[in-house]
């Protein structure tokens, strides 16, 4: 028993301590890179937004940054922008998401691995590419108007990019067409799942497709749901590459993001690095309330 203690408590260090400092060491190469390149900008942002100014000119000045952007206009157009296209593209690519998710999970439907690659497949595509070729598909002369002109739908072509209605609608659908096999791929991993036979018990019961839908998939689906609603909403509150590569948040940056804004208060012009870091610091607030909401509503737990 000695020598068993002798050979645990070997250089003073029991076998539990021995597995903890080989396990911290393994560990310190990622602690020290995730502290360094997110942790410490971070920090950094918090404290530049307490500031104004420019490299060593760069004074504090306390809450004035946030103070002033509740008088500033286009903030608040920026801010309604991105909850316009939240409220709209959110739900109906996570509805369509699930429709095509359970249709998918047919298992007597063929080429279902087709479908599910070719729906999955926008995701791929980097995302200059999808929008320039959203660009010349909604171009004035592109090929939507074509086929619009050739229905007799319209007379004229229509200015998508450049009237503010239509350019928000072709944003929300190049996300709607990005983002909707993102999402189906977790529906689909949760129906998988889910015991087939319960379906079929369900049918054998007299159980209409949507009755099914209602009572089974959906409550089964209900962490899934939620889980791709938080990054969905988490997303679009961040977004930037469709408000810049699309439409530059024109017409009268009636399409302009928080984050397209962010990067043109630090990049463009006179850079204000102080102001942009406390509108990150909002976008990260409204972040965490919304998913705090959300898993309040869609936790059912007593």
């Amino acid at each position: 028993m000695a020598d068993k203690n002798a050979r645990v408590l070997k250089n003073g260090y029991s076998l539990e301590k021995k597995e903890k400092r080989t396990g911290w060491i393994f560990l310190m190469p990622a602690v020290i890179l995730i502290a360094i390149m997110s942790f410490y900008p971070m920090v950094r942002a918090l404290i530049l937004s307490f500031q104004t100014g420019v490299g060593k000119n760069m004074a504090w000045t306390g809450l004035s940054n946030y103070i002033r952007m509740f008088q500033d206009k286009l903030f608040i157009q920026s801010l309604m922008n991105t909850f316009l296209y939240l409220l709209i593209q959110v739900p109906l690519m996570l509805v369509l998401a699930l429709i095509l998710a359970t249709m998918l999970n047919n298992k007597n439907l063929r080429c279902k691995g087709l479908f599910r690659t070719l729906i999955f497949l926008p995701c791929a595509t980097s995302l200059v590419s999808y929008a320039i070729i959203f660009r010349s598909l909604f171009a004035n002369d592109g090929f939507v108007n074509h086929v619009l002109e050739a229905m007799g739908l319209i007379g004229t072509p229509v200015a998508w990019l450049t009237t503010t209605w239509t350019a928000r609608l072709v944003i929300i659908i190049a996300l709607i067409w990005r983002w909707t096999g993102y999402n189906m791929v977790f529906y689909l991993a949760g129906l998988q799942n889910i015991d087939y036979s319960v379906y079929e018990a369900a049918a054998i019961d007299g159980a209409s497709p949507w009755t099914t839908f209602w009572k089974i998939t959906a409550p089964l689906l209900k962490p899934t749901i939620l889980l791709t609603a938080i990054m969905s909403t988490n997303g679009t509150l961040q977004l930037f590459d469709e408000s810049v590569n699309l439409t530059n948040g024109g017409p009268a940056n009636t399409t302009l993001t928080m984050s397209h804004y962010i990067y043109n208060l630090s990049f463009q012009g006179s850079p204000n690095f102080g102001y942009a870091s406390a509108l990150a610091f909002v976008i990260l607030i409204l972040v965490a309330i919304l998913a705090f909401v959300q898993m309040k509503v869609g936790d059912t737990r007593e």
